[in-house]
């Protein structure tokens, strides 16, 4: 079953064709920039099973690996959709705050816990990952 999400002024739509059983937290300087919080939380979708539409901008950046990343955000609000990079191949990181069913979906890896906030617990049960296996 599809999943369906929005971005906050619902002008941009997000529909992933892919079933997901975890998530992932990431802590990195730009996930916590993007989302404006102390960390972000994601799911590595396959290209071809995300279905975006409505208006989008993108920026790109290079990361600390020297790759760059692209960012896509609703050109209206502003809310993070999703970011790809070479280091993910075919699939592509999707922002699941815009998702509803994810508030059910359990976090299954924390990446960069190197720069976790302090007074942040690890997510029990899930894998730490210091920096991007």
């Amino acid at each position: 079953m599809p999943l369906n999400g929005e971005c906050l002024c619902g002008a941009t739509k997000i529909v992933v064709d892919a079933e997901f059983d975890s998530q992932i937290v990431c802590h990195c300087t730009d996930c916590r920039q993007t989302s404006g919080s102390a960390f972000s939380t994601n799911i590595l979708a396959p290209q071809k099973s995300v279905t975006i539409t409505g208006p989008t901008k993108t920026y790109d950046r290079k990361a600390a690996s020297g790759n760059t990343v692209s960012r896509i955000f609703c050109g209206e609000c502003g809310s993070a959709i999703s970011h790809k990079s070479v280091v993910f191949g075919e699939a592509q990181a999707i922002q699941t705050g815009n998702f509803a069913a994810f508030a059910k979906i359990p976090i299954g890896t924390e990446l960069f816990v190197k720069d976790r906030w302090t007074g942040l617990a690890p997510v029990a049960g899930a894998a730490q990952v210091q920096a991007m296996p």
